[in-house]
This record gives structure tokens, sequence and C-alpha cells, in this order.
């Protein structure tokens, strides 16, 4: 049965939502095609009349997740900008963030996929990640525009790195001591 061009844009647009989602949650090799589509409520079959392989999947996937974060993180300024850097910090460094990364920001997860499993979505995930930093930038409380962008490029860093080993862990209390000491040091700073 052949679907409306609406219906089909519309079929997209799911799988590229819940890609989003389930390669943060499972990485990119950690779920294949056919789980992916049953996951859209769609058939395994439909998948190459939208995108010719998984990698292209991947990076439109890594695209929508990182506009999804950006335009997470300039609400969240928008809506206290004089506390928004350590409102910002200790919701990325929350249990719930790292309890959800199918729904948390994707550098954590999508950043080694990207580096490791697909190249091309490099490009993407540069210009995000370069955003990040601007918008960091402009939360730092002082210095010349060169420390500011050192910081923000350190808060950054020290936030994904700290989410990919609290994440990485087994045990609840060393992933949280992990959190907290970032966060800590982050607030200090």
């Amino acid at each position: 049965m052949k679907v409306s061009r609406e219906q089909a844009a519309l079929n997209r647009e799911r799988i590229v939502e819940v890609a989003a989602k389930l390669f943060r949650e499972k990485g990119y090799d950690g779920i294949g095609v056919a789980d992916l589509m049953k996951n859209a409520g769609l058939t395994h079959g439909g998948f190459y009349g939208h995108f010719a392989s998984k990698e292209d999947l991947m990076i439109e996937a890594c695209e929508l997740a990182l506009k999804k974060s950006l335009e997470s993180w300039k609400t969240r300024i928008e809506q206290d900008p004089q506390q928004a850097l350590p409102k910002l910090i200790n919701h990325y460094l929350s249990t719930q963030s790292r309890d959800t990364p199918g729904v948390a920001c994707p550098a954590p997860t999508m950043g080694v996929d990207a580096a490791r499993s697909s190249p091309s979505a490099r490009p993407a995930f540069t210009a995000a990640t370069r955003q990040q930093f601007d918008l960091l930038e402009g939360l730092m409380p002082e210095g010349t525009p060169e420390e500011k962008r050192r910081q923000a490029i350190t808060t950054f860093s020290a936030l994904v790195g700290a989410m990919v080993l609290a994440r990485s862990t087994d045990d609840a209390a060393f992933s949280e001591e992990i959190m907290e000491a970032v966060r800590t040091q982050l607030l200090a700073s």
C-alpha cells in the first residue's frame, strides 16, 4: 500500500526522532535497522525508502539531537540569565540526565559514535559543539574573550567527560561522586 507524501514525510520524521533517542541510549552499533523501525512503529522494509544507509540516518539523528540540545540550553539561559551557568551545570550533571541518555545532551553518547563509527556525522557534531562553546562563552563571568573561550571549552569538556564516566560505572555511589566532584569544581571556578 502506497502512503501519501505527507505520511511519508511524517514517517521519516518519526524514524529520525526514534533514532536520535535510541542512538543516544544504545549507541550506533547497539541498535539494528529492524529494531529501530519496530520502535518507530514501521516495517523494516520501509527503511531504505527513506535512507540510503544506517549511517545516513545517523547523520540526521545526530543533527536533530544536537539541535534539540542547543534549543534546550538556550531556553534554560533565557529563563534565568543570571543563574544560567550554575543551573546548566547542575542539570547536566544530575542523576536524571545520567539516567536518561535518550533525551539528554547527545555529546557523551553520540560524540563517541561520531568519532568511531560514523565519520560523516562529524561536521554536524563539530558545528554543534562550537555552538555549545559559544553559548557557554557568553555565560562566563569574567576574563578576556580568549579566556572566556578557554573556560567555555574546559567547562563543556568537563561536563561531557564527567557524564561519560558517570554512565560507565556500575557503582551508583561512585557515579554520583564523579558528578558531584566535577559539579563542585566547575561551580567554584
